[in-house]
C-alpha cells in the first residue's frame, strides 16, 4: 500500500472535492460535521491545514442548467458557474473553522499569504482554465509544500473509468508521466477525472506528490498524514 512522508511542520494541503460538500440536493451535514471536528483535533495537534474546496454538485446544477437552456455557450461563462460554486462552498467551510480560521478566503493562489498566523486557510477557485486541484498545487509551491491530499469521492484511480469499463483496475501508485498519459493535457468545465490535467502538469514539473483518497474514510485520511500505509492512490 502506498504512504506519504509528510515534513514535520509543512501545512497540510487538503484539496477538498466538492462531492464531499454537496454529493447532491445540498451540503452533506453528516460529512461536514465530522470533517470539522476531524480538523479541529489536527489543529489542536499543532498542524496547519489549507483547505481548497471544489464546486460539488452546485457547480454541476449550474452548468447543466445554462446548457440545457442555450446551445452555445462560452467555455468561460460555464467555469465562472463552476468558480462561483467553489467561492460558496469554501466560505461554508470558513464558517465552520471561523474560530481558527483565515479570516479572508483565498480566490487567487498567488496572493495566498506567505505567514498566516490562523491555524486554518480556506481557498476557492481562481479564474477559468484553472481547477481548484490547480489551486491547490500553487499553494502547495507557493508555501514549499511537496504533498498535497486530494479527497472526494473516489478511492482509487483506475486504468479506465469504472462506471463505463467493466475491464478497469485499480492503480495503488501511479507516475506523472503514466497519470498523464492516461487523462491527458487539457481542462474544461466540470471535468470528472481523478486529478486536473493540467495541475496534474504542474505537479510533474515541481515535484509534488498527490494522494488521492475517499475524503469520507476520516480514519484512512489519518493514516495519509500521519505517514502510514492508506487506501488509494499515490501519483509522483
Amino acid at each position: 500500500m502506498p504512504h506519504l512522508k509528510l515534513a514535520a511542520k509543512e501545512p497540510i494541503v487538503i484539496s477538498l472535492g466538492g462531492s464531499l460538500i454537496v454529493p447532491d440536493g445540498g451540503p452533506d451535514i453528516k460529512f461536514l460535521t465530522a470533517f470539522r471536528k476531524y480538523v479541529l483535533d489536527l489543529v489542536k495537534g499543532g498542524h496547519k491545514i489549507v483547505i481548497v474546496c471544489g464546486g460539488g454538485k452546485t457547480a454541476r446544477h449550474y452548468i447543466n442548467a445554462a446548457s440545457e437552456v442555450m446551445d452555445a455557450i462560452d467555455p468561460e461563462d460555464l467555469d465562472w458557474l463552476g468558480i462561483h460554486a467553489t467561492r460558496l462552498n469554501a466560505h461554508l467551510l470558513r464558517t465552520l473553522f471561523r474560530a481558527v480560521a483565515h479570516p479572508n478566503v483565498i480566490k487567487h493562489p498567488m496572493r495566498t499569504p506567505r505567514h498566516w498566523n490562523e491555524k486554518v486557510l480556506v481557498a476557492a477557485g481562481w479564474k477559468p482554465g484553472w481547477s481548484t486541484d490547480y489551486v491547490a498545487c500553487r499553494i502547495a509551491g507557493l508555501m514549499k509544500v511537496k504533498h498535497i491530499i486530494n479527497a472526494s469521492n473516489i478511492e482509487y484511480v483506475y486504468t479506465a473509468d469504472p462506471r463505463t469499463d467493466k475491464t478497469a483496475t485499480i492503480v495503488k501508485e501511479m507516475t506523472w508521466h503514466d497519470y498523464r498519459h492516461m487523462v491527458g493535457n487539457e481542462w474544461s468545465p466540470g471535468l470528472s477525472a481523478p486529478f486536473d490535467p493540467v495541475a496534474s502538469k504542474y505537479c510533474s514539473r515541481h515535484d509534488i506528490a498527490v494522494a488521492i483518497v475517499d475524503g469520507r474514510n476520516l480514519s484512512n485520511l489519518a493514516q495519509v498524514i500521519d505517514g502510514a500505509d492508506f487506501r488509494g492512490t499515490l501519483l509522483s
